[in-house]
């Protein structure tokens, strides 16, 4: 019986983590958007959670257009060095593996692709997205091309010539043109079609050979974190360029009204969500000097004498700046989010320029310019020059309209430095 109990606990030591590896639940975490410090941060964490968890396998459902080569580098090492099947899934239908998110999928230790998804277009930009110089546009070429060619080694030469021509080349493919090369290795309609077909599969996880037991197993969600989930959000273009256009609204408000604090501080607020966004989407800082020309010409206008001028001149350059800040159509600020943006801002000063005028038109209230038009009390007879009383206060006054005795009404008409010209006030004044 002793020597039944230690064969037993001899058995459990050797394979149960291996059965728990194979039974357990089936990790899904999902990228959309481009490739951010931010989602690279989380798959990782997803890709920690299935390994500590025994988890048989992690699905990661894709849908990018691309972003930082150095960020990918860092996620497809930590992809390749996973102790669970990583398993990478183009979809939903319309998805696309752009870029980096080529890399990504060939990173996977299965790929897959949901039909009407696409893949490929991987060759590298510039970090503003603009063409390379030719000489480092060749260097980076080649570099992309020897990583991607290790990536794709084991799905074979197909495989491998395709991956280099989607770097050399941008080359792309559908999701059956890259079944037939053998860039993937199924074409699913849904998770639990793909866990369905990979059921019996053998893949090869840190050096060891394992036999995928997906298809009755139970898809447990790595969600995004709150905090996760918060910058993501901020990776949208056209949130990114809503949050500059509140941003510099509100501090130039601010300092156009200063004291009451809210308005700088939201702007504040706005301006540092909005250049985290930027910096992360590797925006085109040229596109960003246009904005800031932007709000120059529009404050300028509220200034400047040829009013009106200078506010549409802001508006093409606000339009022009924020259309390029983004240079490569995945990540570009919609047309409508654009000239909504253009029209606020033109008609925020619009409206602060005709208030400016109106103030500048605007009878004066105030000093000398402000009493003309008021009445005063004679206190000393005018012959024509004397004293009257006006606003609390003597003052010296010369009469237009002849002699006027002590305590007689006078309407002021004007004024010769600090003398007052005044005339005497009649019933029908």
């Amino acid at each position: 019986m002793l020597a039944l109990l230690a064969a037993q606990l001899t058995l459990a030591l050797l394979f149960g983590p291996a059965s728990a590896q194979t039974t357990g639940a089936v990790k899904l975490a999902t990228f959309k958007g481009p490739v951010t410090p931010v989602l690279a941060e989380y798959i990782e964490r997803a890709i920690a959670n299935a390994e500590v968890t025994g988890a048989a396998a992690l699905v990661i459902e894709l849908d990018t257009p691309g972003g930082s080569v150095d960020i990918t580098k860092t996620l497809t090492q930590r992809m390749t060095s996973a102790t669970v099947p990583v398993i990478v899934y183009v979809a939903p239908r319309g998805a696309h593996a752009g870029s980096a998110g080529t890399f990504i999928t060939l990173a996977g230790h299965i790929a897959a692709m949901a039909p009407g998804s696409s893949i490929g277009a991987a060759s590298p930009v510039g970090s503003e997205g603009g063409e390379l110089p030719e000489t480092l546009k060749t260097k980076e070429t080649n570099i992309l091309v020897a990583d991607i060619k290790n990536l794709a080694a084991r799905r074979g030469e197909k495989a491998v010539t395709w991956a280099a021509k989607a770097v050399s080349e941008a080359a792309a493919a559908t999701a059956d043109e890259a079944l037939a090369l053998g860039v993937i290795d199924v074409v699913a309609d849904d998770v639990p079609d793909l866990l369905r077909q990979l059921d019996g599969r053998q893949v090869i996880v840190a050096g060891k050979e394992i036999t995928l037991q997906l298809s009755d197993l139970p898809i447990e969600t790595v969600p995004l974190s709150g905090i996760e989930n918060f910058l993501n959000t901020l990776t949208n273009p056209a949130l990114a360029a809503i949050l500059l256009t509140i941003g510099l609204n509100a501090i130039l408000f601010e300092l156009s009204n200063p004291g009451g604090y809210v308005a700088g501080v939201i702007g504040v607020i706005c301006l540092l969500l909005a250049f985290y966004a930027l910096g992360t989407l590797n925006a085109n800082w040229v596109g960003l000097g246009f904005v800031g020309l932007a709000f120059v010409l529009f404050v300028l206008d509220i200034k400047a004498p040829t009013h009106g001028v200078l506010t549409i001149g802001g508006i093409v350059s606000f339009v022009l700046g924020t259309f390029i800040l983004f240079n490569t159509s995945e990540l570009d600020v919609p047309w409508a989010t654009i000239i909504a943006l253009a029209l606020a801002t033109g008609g925020f000063f619009a409206f602060a320029i005709g208030k400016a005028l109106a103030i500048q038109r605007r009878q004066p209230t105030t000093g000398l310019e402000g009493m003309i038009g008021q009445t005063a009390e004679v206190r000393r007879a005018l012959e024509p020059v004397g004293t009257v009383l006006a606003e609390g206060e003597l003052w010296a006054a010369e009469s237009e309209s002849g002699p006027i005795a002590v305590g007689e009404r006078v309407v002021i008409t004007g004024h010769d430095g600090f003398r007052l010209r005044v005339r005497k006030l009649t019933r029908e004044a």
